[in-house]
């Protein structure tokens, strides 16, 4: 199984909008490290049935053209935030790549929400071609276990302060974006896993994203091999974070790529 992380970015990107010269406001993030440069959160999953995207961010062609990745065969929503959803347009480049319309997997209301967003990426395809995206919604709730084409995905949920977001297991790889906190339920579902990308803004408290510490009190309960952050803010700079990090635990960056079995 190989997962690209497409974007470890939090809902501004890092550099946000501003800064004192107007070319972006880093934070305490080193803007010569070139991974501290990180676009909007989202991965692909790929295995030998096919590609599973996870989110369209706002930078999706981008990010698909400088990950060389060119072929999605269904995308699968977290949740409806405009970081996560607002490059939905470019799944029409995917459509005609595939040759078909796309599933797409999320909860009703997720679902709902897209729909009246995006209408026009819902309506029933009249071929021949692409002139707009063409996505098939699919259904899902926290304890099903989704038959994708990258195999199957155990989904579970996740509180995300006000709102809820999914969580997704699939074998030893486990994803976690947007997360203030896990259940048992959770918990459960993320047993035994070998990799896991979770969702880690900043080092303070914050009120719908888990801060440092009790990401790394997951990662005690949890004991994953190799445990990878992403969603990202301008507080998390890439050399801190390597070289204070607990070993096993390690910041993503854009374009990074994890090679597992199964």
């Amino acid at each position: 199984m190989r997962v690209t992380l497409l974007g470890t970015g939090a809902s501004a990107g890092v550099p946000m909008i501003g800064g004192a010269d107007g070319r972006g406001d880093w934070g305490v993030c080193d803007p010569a490290e070139p991974r501290n440069r990180r676009s909007r959160s989202s991965i692909v999953v790929e295995r030998a049935g096919g590609a599973l995207l996870v989110d369209t961010g706002p930078e999706l062609r981008q990010q698909l053209i400088s990950c060389a990745i060119s072929r999605i065969d269904a995308v699968l929503y977290t949740h409806t935030h405009a970081d996560h959803i607002t490059g939905l347009d470019d799944a029409r480049l995917l459509n005609r790549i595939a040759g078909r319309p796309l599933d797409s997997f999320g909860t009703a209301a997720a679902l709902e929400e897209l729909a009246t967003r995006f209408p026009y990426a819902f309506r029933p395809w009249r071929p021949p071609g692409f002139y707009r995206p063409v996505l098939v919604p699919r259904v899902i709730a926290a304890g099903d276990t989704v038959a994708a084409p990258c195999g199957d995905v155990r989904i579970f949920e996740q509180d995300h302060g006000f709102t809820t977001t999914l969580g997704l297991r699939i074998g030893a790889f486990g994803y976690s974006t947007d997360v203030f906190d896990l259940d048992e339920a959770a918990f459960t579902a993320l047993a035994g896993v070998e990799t896991w990308v979770v969702g880690c803004f900043q080092r303070p408290p914050h009120r719908t994203h888990a801060p440092l510490d009790k990401v790394l009190g997951w990662v005690a309960r949890l004991r994953p091999r190799r445990t990878v952050l992403t969603h990202m803010g301008t507080d998390m700079d890439w050399a801190w974070m390597r070289d204070n990090l607990p070993h096993g635990v390690e910041a993503g960056y854009d374009g990074q790529v994890l090679e597992m079995a199964g």
